[in-house]
Formats: structure tokens, C-alpha cells, sequence
């Protein structure tokens, strides 16, 4: 029933000793305005998960309907890190280092404020430090029923 509801569809982003990590995340959602809080939840068994964990900073890309590309490739398990970003316009967070997609309708920068247990996966709550509208004009990307769609 998870399926019915509607999600829009973010990359993560993190940098880690040098080296990028970024996933697609559709568990994404505000907290609070004051302080300004959102979280998203990752998988523990996700070499992500531990790589965002350590760093502490994160960035969140929302992404806009040409996306659906990305969202497949960084939802991808076992893709090597190296290069992985290599393809993809972006640019790094001024507050974070993190890769802030080119085409994101919208995106943010966080300092992890909390990590709770969540089952098989963690719930990280980010203080957002900075936000951005890469690509203003653009629609989001909209994941329902088991695939993408735009907004009608």
C-alpha cells in the first residue's frame, strides 16, 4: 500500500575523505521551520548509509521530470564510486562540498542534527544549512505506483 502514495524523488549526496557518495532517496521529508529540520531515511546495509553517517554534511537534490536517468543510475546497488558522478551536470555545495544536481527543481544543504533507528534503516534528520533552485523553471519528478510520472 506504500506504493499508493506519492513521492517525489531526491539524490543525496555526501563526500566522504575525497571520495563522492550520492543515492537515490524517495524517504524524504520537512521536520520543522524552527529550527529548519528535514531527514531522509537510508538502508544500514547501504555503503551509503555509513558514508553519510561519517561526514556529517549531506546535500539534497530534488529532481525535476528529465531526471528519471539519474534517479535509476544512483538507485543502482554495486556501481562502482569511482567516476560515478562522471555524465552528470552538477555543482558543489558551497556549505557542504556535496554534488547539487544541474537540472534539481530545488535543493538543500545539511549538517546531520540526529540519526535514530528506523528498522533496517536510519531516519537522519538535517539542519539545513543553505538552499538553491538549480533549475527554477522546471516540474518535479514523481515516483506512484511503482513508477515515474510528472505533475498533469
Amino acid at each position: 500500500m506504500a506504493g499508493r502514495f506519492a513521492t517525489g524523488i531526491t539524490i543525496v549526496s555526501t563526500v566522504l575523505d575525497g571520495v563522492d557518495h550520492a543515492m537515490t532517496v524517495n524517504a524524504f521529508t520537512s521536520v520543522s521551520l524552527n529550527p529548519l529540520l528535514v531527514l531522509f531515511c537510508p538502508e544500514k546495509i547501504s555503503r551509503f548509509h555509513d558514508a553519510v553517517i561519517e561526514a556529517g554534511r549531506w546535500s539534497v537534490s530534488m529532481l525535476g521530470e528529465g531526471a528519471r536517468e539519474a534517479s535509476q543510475w544512483f538507485a543502482t546497488r554495486g556501481r562502482a564510486l569511482e567516476g560515478q558522478l562522471d555524465g552528470w551536470k552538477y555543482q558543489r555545495g558551497a556549505h557542504t562540498g556535496a554534488a547539487i544536481f544541474s537540472d534539481a527543481v530545488a535543493a538543500m544543504e545539511c549538517r546531520t542534527h540526529a540519526v535514530h533507528d528506523g528498522g533496517d534503516h536510519s531516519i537522519v534528520v538535517g539542519e539545513v544549512l543553505g538552499v538553491c533552485t538549480p533549475a527554477p523553471d522546471g516540474r518535479p519528478l514523481v515516483y506512484y505506483g511503482g513508477g515515474y510520472r510528472g505533475l498533469t
